[in-house]
């Protein structure tokens, strides 16, 4: 749905981009023949006001519809920075850790994606309680609510396929899975406990049914012991209850005992909660006859406090707690089946969350990517998660059909987003550098749409770029470079842009500018890098020419005579310079054909005779250049200094030749 527009009432036609896709309302209406039209629609564009159908004048709207909304999201910025951080560290880190030592580290780095999920809800929810707009505030309490759920699947997922718990410690791990996501409780319990007498209070008993379904088995006693305090006359009850309590048998995380051991002794304890059940121990106390009930494994009475339980999984647990406490790993889908059925019990039907939740418990690591890629708003996710899963050798067997496998297809995605935003896009290029099927090419393609704003920008794109030996497109950011300081008049940066690029068509430009710039003010902009060319002049005869010509004007200013002399004929003799600067080198010459010492030899002076003949003779504007006073003037001026010049030679060198 895009808002504000009616594609029931118009046409729409869009056009996609990297990232964005372009919607716009045409003239074509959905009645009478319009849809044949619909070919010629885009031509409604031209105008922001355009006529309908029936004639009356309406607006048209232009619509930028983003794929990745999250990547503008100020708040999740440390989501995504962070995260980066843990991604490069994990594709660096040891393959060949092995056993323990690699699930070790691949738990940790679960559990670092996990408390930068966490921080990132924190910051949230405070950002929600402290602003005053609604709207913005909706907009938080929706972020924090997909950010808890996916830490709560991202949990599971650690639990399930990454630490891949096994009997006994699975179940500790699904205690404290859900102690730490089931929160709507947690403001009763602070509520009880911080009340003057706590057995007194009308939630007191809620608070204690909470710890036990929980299996938070310390904390329910020390509440009990409160109520004992308070009724004496329950004393015998809550003895024989707070034994049972503190007898029940759990598993262990280290390998103190067997899982037959604890069957055994599991076994016992239930036999004895059902003996003083059935003796009537606890009848004169419903709360405590409850509780041993709970206790006992009963579904129905665990199911009486679906209120405390808020959700299927919590009652999934706590029915494993109290009923089979040694499940294996591939046992928990039927369980997981029958609890959110007898949970939800028809009255509702599952929620997105419920059914990945449902296929993390059954095992299937794929369908859980799926949905997860169908209901979260962006790609963070399930990138990093398969990423995750992948160096665990969990999807090592799931290739797609179109060539690549499920990680570098979701990794692709995410980066690709990331490159839609103005800052962000830098962190994309170490996923596609991750992507070793189609990473490259990726990386190609968007790189090249980078908006290059600043020169600083363009630096650190090209940066990019020459690290990967990406040539092509170093020459295309360096000649839009170029191009756009030339269209600023800055030609130093232009030239030193093309020279980068290599680009000998670009650099005879701008050389060509350099020297009309001089012809026209009669100094050279930009000193410093005509001065330092180097090598690079090379690129270009006009190139060379121009930073051989300031080199005449450097040799002048230290009046080094011959040189500039020289150097200025070779300028000329070697047809490098444009015919249109013959004039302007001509006229150099003229200083020194005038200095008191002879500086141009008999034959250099014939050179520049014809040089000036073949200016004057093959200007195709002859008659014009005749018509111009000044032109005149010079090429006079210029024949006599050369005559007077060639005299001094003959002269001189008659002499030396005569002593």
């Amino acid at each position: 749905v895009v808002p504000g527009a009616d594609p029931s009432a118009r046409q729409l036609c869009f056009a996609w981009g990297p990232a964005e896709v372009l919607v716009c309302e045409t003239l074509f209406g959905r009645t009478g023949g319009s849809r044949s039209r619909a070919g010629t629609a885009p031509r409604a564009l031209t105008g922001s006001v355009a006529g309908t159908g029936e004639g009356a004048p309406s607006s048209s709207r232009v619509f930028v519809v983003r794929r990745d909304q999250d990547i503008y999201i100020q708040a999740l910025r440390k989501l995504f920075n962070e995260s980066h951080g843990i991604f490069m560290g994990l594709q660096r880190s040891e393959e060949e850790l092995a056993g323990k030592s690699r699930k070790a580290q691949l738990v940790q780095v679960s559990k670092n994606y996990r408390s930068v999920i966490r921080a990132c809800m924190e910051d949230m929810h405070q950002a929600a309680v402290s602003t005053r707009d609604p709207a913005l505030q909706g907009q938080y309490s929706t972020q924090v609510s997909i950010l808890s759920a996916m830490e709560l699947i991202w949990n599971l997922c650690e639990i399930l396929f990454v630490e891949a718990a096994a009997a006994g410690p699975l179940l500790l791990r699904l205690l404290d899975w859900v102690r730490l996501h089931v929160c709507d409780v947690d403001s009763m319990v602070r509520e009880v406990l911080s009340s003057e007498s706590p057995s007194k209070h009308k939630l007191f008993w809620n608070v204690v049914d909470v710890f036990v379904l929980q299996g938070r088995m310390d904390e329910a006693r020390h509440l009990l012991s409160k109520e004992a305090s308070a009724n004496p006359t329950s004393m015998n009850m809550y003895k024989i209850l707070d034994d049972l309590m503190k007898k029940m048998p759990v598993p262990s995380l280290g390998n103190t005992q067997t899982l037959t051991e604890l069957e055994l002794k599991w076994q016992h304890w239930h036999e004895e909660c059902q003996r003083y059940l059935q003796d009537g121990t606890f009848a004169s106390n419903p709360h405590m006859e409850s509780i041993c009930k709970i206790l006992l494994g009963d579904e129905d009475a665990i199911l009486e406090k679906k209120e405390l339980m808020t959700t299927w999984y919590h009652f999934l647990v706590t029915r494993l707690l109290y009923s089979h406490p040694t499940v294996k790993p591939l046992e928990l889908r039927f369980y997981a089946q029958s609890s959110m059925d007898l949970f939800l019990g028809g009255e509702s039907s599952p929620e997105p969350l419920d059914m990945i939740l449902m296929a993390a418990f059954e095992f299937e690591m794929h369908q859980v990517i799926k949905e997860c890629s169908i209901v979260l708003s962006n790609w963070w996710f399930v990138a990093h998660l398969t990423d995750l899963l992948d160096h665990c050798k969990l999807l090592q067997s799931h290739n797609l059909y179109f060539g690549s496998n499920m990680r570098e297809f979701l990794l692709l995605e995410y980066a690709s987003g990331l490159f839609s935003h103005h800052s962000l896009w830098q962190l994309g290029v170490d996923y596609f550098d991750h992507c070793p099927e189609y990473g490259r090419v990726y990386l190609e393609l968007h790189i090249e749409r980078i908006p290059l704003s600043t020169e600083q920008k363009a630096l650190k794109v090209l940066r990019i770029c020459e690290q990967r030996q990406m040539h092509e497109q170093v020459r295309s950011i360096c000649k839009i470079m170029a191009m756009k300081a030339l269209r600023n008049n800055r030609l130093g940066s232009a030239l030193s842009w093309s020279i980068r690029a290599k680009d000998a068509a670009f650099a005879t430009l701008i050389s060509d500018r350099f020297l009309k710039d001089y012809c026209e003010r009669g100094c050279f902009s930009d000193l410093d890098l005509i001065d330092n060319l180097g090598p690079s002049m090379l690129l270009s005869d006009r190139l060379t020419f121009l930073g051989k010509y300031r080199e005449f004007h450097r040799l002048y200013g230290e009046k080094r005579f011959p040189e500039a002399g020289r150097l200025l004929l070779t300028l000329m003799t070697a047809h490098i310079a444009p015919c249109s600067f013959w004039m302007t080198l001509l006229t150099d010459a003229l200083p020194l054909l005038e200095q008191k010492e002879v500086i141009f030899s008999a034959e250099q002076t014939y050179e520049l005779m014809r040089c000036l003949e073949d200016l004057t003779a093959g200007n195709p504007d002859k008659q014009k250049f005749q018509d111009d006073d000044v032109e005149t003037t010079k090429v006079e001026m210029l024949r006599l200094a050369l005559a007077r010049n060639l005299a001094r030679v003959i002269v001189k060198e008659g002499t030396v030749e005569g002593s």
